[in-house]
């Protein structure tokens, strides 16, 4: 096993603890502190397979946005930060089964797929991959649709971040 193989485990192992740890904490504020953990781990693994400027904007836009977003969001709205609510549904065990069977069913359809064992070719001399990325981001054969619903959904969710922090819900 090489030493960049060992590194991916430890990140993968590390980034699947802080999601677990975003469903399973009481308190909401530390679950948004392990969601930008999650989203930190997933920048690394981007890192880990040569894609820098996805790396890059993972850390801007989900962690220096999205997450610090969401904080504000709950801290504006002023409310009690632990839950006192059930966190377990009675019915856990069934999207737990769930999990489970799509987990085995998608580990037996990996398992004899062929692009386990094979590696990734080196990329050409002089490959500008930003420039790519850049010309598919607004090309009308392809994403730009998608590039823009994104914008719309980070607009939307401004929009609701300010209207929840200036309008709490009255009792």
């Amino acid at each position: 096993m090489t030493g960049a193989q060992i590194i991916f485990l430890m990140v993968a192992a590390f980034t699947l603890l802080s999601a677990v740890m975003v469903v399973t904490t009481r308190n909401l504020v530390h679950a948004a502190l392990w969601l930008v953990s999650t989203l930190f781990g997933v920048a690394v693994v981007y890192a880990l397979l040569n894609a820098n400027f996805i790396a890059v904007v993972q850390v801007v836009v989900y962690i220096g946005a999205i997450a610090i977003l969401f904080i504000f969001a709950v801290m504006l709205t002023r409310k009690d930060m632990r839950d006192s609510g059930p966190q377990i549904n009675k019915n856990w065990w069934a999207g737990a089964l769930v999990a489970m069977l799509t987990f085995a069913g998608l580990a037996f359809l990996l398992s004899g797929w062929s692009g386990f064992s094979k590696t990734a070719a080196e990329l050409p001399a002089g490959f500008d991959s930003i420039s790519l990325l850049g010309e598919s981001l607004v090309s009308p054969e392809a994403y730009v649709l998608p590039f823009e619903v994104a914008s719309v959904l980070l607009l939307a969710a401004l929009v609701g971040a300010v209207y929840v922090a200036f309008n709490p819900s009255k009792k």
